[in-house]
């Protein structure tokens, strides 16, 4: 599938892993209505290409993104119109089931907006200069990108009421510290580099349909409770035992290599 040009998101093909980078550093990444248009087509992408099988989320330029352009946007977001293009996915992530595994990797500003699409991803990474703040209490509104919900699951209540109700900025030490990210990495360079390694991973190592498993038995989990998921465990595992991936993986265990996954 050939890659669609986007004015302000940066594609790129890496083996099995789709490089997606915010591309608009002269306003330090901030989504106006096109950057988030792109970004929703960026993810449709990486869902609906059967070979892609993990997907980086990454910023050109000195910061990770500002949050959103509220000139561009505040508008059609008071009017109640914030529609996503007919050929995306929501950039928040929040319109599911997702099923390829997405790495993000932040620095410079991660503002608003940033802080959600980071738990929006699978796992996250951030340089020790990343400076975080979810400041939209102070602009007289709401996180209504996911960060109410995802941040309280993530980092607890009272860690994540400190920093939504307040606007305050915190530091890539309590990102850490709470979850919201993995790994802290020395600088930018370092951190796209590790980001790139968990997604090669991810798309080298594992088989596409157990990756995929992997994650439906866990957001069920979490959408639904434990009881769904522990339904779910042992008839989705025979399921999985009749691929041909399955079978790749016990021929690999059995002639000490390692497995070539097909996605089938």
């Amino acid at each position: 599938m050939a890659l669609p040009n986007l004015p302000t998101v940066s594609l790129e093909r890496d083996g099995h892993v789709l490089l997606i980078g915010l591309n608009r550093p002269h306003k330090r990444n901030a989504f106006d209505r096109a950057m988030l248009a792109d970004l929703s087509r960026a993810y449709a992408l990486l869902e609906s290409d059967d070979s892609l099988r993990a997907g980086l989320l990454f910023a050109h330029g000195d910061h990770f993104t500002a949050g959103l352009d509220l000139v561009d946007v505040g508008p059609g977001i008071a009017a109640g119109q914030f529609a996503f293009p007919d050929d995306g996915r929501d950039p928040w992530r929040l319109d599911g089931p997702w099923t390829t595994p997405m790495v993000a990797v932040a620095h410079g500003w991660c503002m608003t907006l940033g802080i959600e699409l980071l738990l929006a991803a699978d796992i996250r990474i951030a340089t020790t200069g990343t400076r975080f703040t979810q400041l939209e209490v102070r602009r007289g509104i709401y996180p209504f990108g996911g960060a109410t919900i995802r941040l309280t699951r993530d980092a607890g209540w009272g860690n994540a009421m400190r920093w939504l109700l307040t606007g305050d900025e915190f530091d890539a030490a309590e990102a850490h510290r709470i979850g919201l990210v993995q790994e802290v990495a020395d600088d930018a360079g370092t951190a796209l580099a590790r980001g790139r390694e968990i997604a090669h991973t991810i798309a080298e190592r594992a088989a596409p349909l157990g990756a995929r498993a992997t994650l439906a038995s866990a957001h069920l989990a979490r959408e639904h409770g434990e009881a769904a998921a522990v339904e779910r465990l042992r008839p989705a595992v025979a399921e999985l035992f009749a691929s041909a991936d399955a079978a790749e993986g016990v021929r690999s265990f059995i002639e000490r290599r390692d497995a070539r996954f097909s996605g089938r």
